[in-house]
């Protein structure tokens, strides 16, 4: 087979990329702007031997995902801010219970109903906390159709990979922009497989006890092994516990297993960062007005650089730390009220150097909006 190179929505790049990395159920309910992800996999998932469904809310699509996890499927829902939100509750039992799943947010305007069609980033602490109690998160984005299709891939990876919850958080823009896609033919991208058990049938199966690399293999549902899975604290059975010793060693499980390997999740892209003075910082469509102002700036003679995340959570406090650090002013262009910004400050040596370019009404930051920061920065008025 060769690579396919295509002309998509962001929402189709996703599909793409979840295809090749093998999802094989998708539970769902339509809402703006991420209903061509449900659309697209109506048709082709079922030509693949999967199976999609059309949930009546979406916390009921969360819930069926977990089930189809749980038999051994590579599994997906996709849904925007409101549709999110109901999403929580479930979210969590999937990280007490270690369920590998993808849950892709397509932001729009919030809260509420907000602003339905248009674009906005409001969601970046919702996908780190969301739902209640300490917990651990990983969170993809992406700027561009071709890194849609990647970090796509790259969740389900490490959906499998840690037995979690992988949030992709995309937005409107990139959503429903159109470019070209190079889709890579198999084998080019690595795949990672569901690690499922070796212990035969009549033989003791412990659920949630890792092995020594810290992986916990599954068993599917409905084959040869019967084990319990609750939301409450549990032991190496799945079986409720209470017992201080548990619980403790269970959370500091469920969170170390995801920020002590940071370096392993994250993903990012940089440009011009060798001599930069100013460091504009973002993600998601953002990045790419961010990218372009260094760009045209660069060309005028004006030393700035590019550092954009594809990873949210956990958040890369070290590297940037490191990449900003000789930095003389960092600027966050994001497209709510600093939600990134905030991180960033909490990571940096000198947060005071630190700020936001931002834009909340509906509407792509630009470069003219990015520009009239770096002025007021720079001293020189708008």
């Amino acid at each position: 087979m060769e690579e396919t190179v295509v002309f998509v929505q962001g929402n189709e790049a996703c599909v793409e990329g979840a295809l090749y990395a093998g999802v094989g159920f998708f539970a769902g309910y339509p809402i703006t702007p991420s209903t061509e992800i449900a659309e697209l996999l109506a048709r082709r998932l079922p030509k693949r031997g999967g199976r999609f469904i059309q949930m009546e809310d979406e916390i009921s699509s969360m819930c069926a995902i977990v089930g189809g996890s749980l038999t051994g499927n590579k599994v997906m829902t996709a849904t925007s801010g409101p549709g999110f939100s109901l999403m929580q509750e479930a979210l969590g039992y999937a990280v007490m219970t270690e369920i590998p799943c993808v849950i892709v947010n397509v932001q729009r305007g919030g809260p509420s109903t907000g602003n339905p069609t248009h674009v906005a980033q409001g969601d970046v602490n919702q996908a780190r906390w969301g739902t209640h109690g300490d917990h651990a998160i990983i969170t993809l984005t992406a700027s561009n159709h071709q890194d849609v299709f990647a970090m796509t891939v790259h969740a389900f990876n490490m959906a499998e990979t840690y037995r979690t919850p992988v949030i992709l958080l995309f937005d409107e823009v990139i959503g429903h922009m159109r470019e070209k896609l190079v889709i890579p033919e198999p084998g080019v991208l690595p795949v990672v497989d569901r690690l499922r058990t070796s212990v035969k049938r009549g033989v003791d199966y412990h659920p949630y006890l890792p092995r020594e690399d810290g992986r916990l293999p599954m068993s599917d549902f409905g084959g040869v092994h019967r084990y319990n899975v609750t939301g409450l604290y549990h032991d190496m059975w799945g079986f409720p516990s209470g017992k201080p010793e548990v619980v403790e060693s269970l959370l500091n499980h469920l969170v170390d297993k995801i920020e002590t390997n940071v370096h392993e999740i994250t993903r990012y892209k940089e440009a011009y960062l060798e001599d930069a003075e100013v460091i504009l910082l973002s993600f998601g469509s953002a990045a790419r007005s961010a990218l372009h102002t260094v760009e045209n700036r660069r060309r005028r003679g004006e030393k700035l650089g590019y550092l954009e995340l594809q990873s949210i959570w956990p958040f890369p406090s070290l590297l940037v730390r490191e990449k900003c650090r000789n930095a003389t002013n960092i600027v966050v262009v994001e497209m709510n009220k600093g939600q990134v910004t905030e991180a960033v400050k909490a990571a940096v040596d000198n947060p005071e150097r630190v700020f936001l370019a931002n834009r909340i009404d509906g509407e792509l930051i630009s470069p003219t909006n990015i520009k009239n920061i770096l002025r007021i920065i720079q001293g020189k008025g708008v």
